[in-house]
């Protein structure tokens, strides 16, 4: 559920941990999408609020919403593969809590918006157990 590291780093510390990477796929699917619905309804009503109790606040949420811009254009390009795609890559910059903030940004409807980030999430944690399979093999 922690932002940046989400899955990506969910799933290798399971495996590391003892799970199988069976076990910290599902473990890591779940709960990168706890958070999910909250963020894609209460991001822009949270960063209005937040705007309101300080500076060092305000700059967050300008710094937040500028990522958010920049990957904003493509999810206009491609709409629900566009946000799907910006989850499901499993580099810096990407994932679920920049998907949400992304689909929040742009007022996406959230029955769009959330299958879209799901099918992400899932994609991400495929490739990310296959790459943690594969080192693990060799390790």
């Amino acid at each position: 559920m922690v932002p940046v590291i989400e899955l990506r780093g969910a799933i290798p510390y399971g495996v590391v941990e003892g799970l199988s990477v069976s076990q910290a796929l599902i473990l890591s699917i779940i709960g990168n999408l706890i958070p999910v619905p909250a963020l894609i309804i209460f991001t822009k009503r949270v960063f209005a609020w937040l705007r309101t109790k300080s500076e060092g606040l305000n700059a967050f949420v300008c710094k937040m919403e500028a990522k958010a811009e920049s990957k904003k254009e493509t999810v206009e390009k491609y709409e629900f593969f566009g946000l799907m795609l910006l989850v499901a890559i499993p580099l810096p910059g990407t994932g679920a809590w920049t998907g949400c903030l992304v689909a929040a940004m742009m007022e996406l409807d959230f029955k769009k918006a959330f299958p879209a980030v799901v099918l992400g999430v899932v994609i991400a944690g495929l490739i990310v157990s296959w790459l943690t399979f594969g080192v693990k093999m060799i390790a």
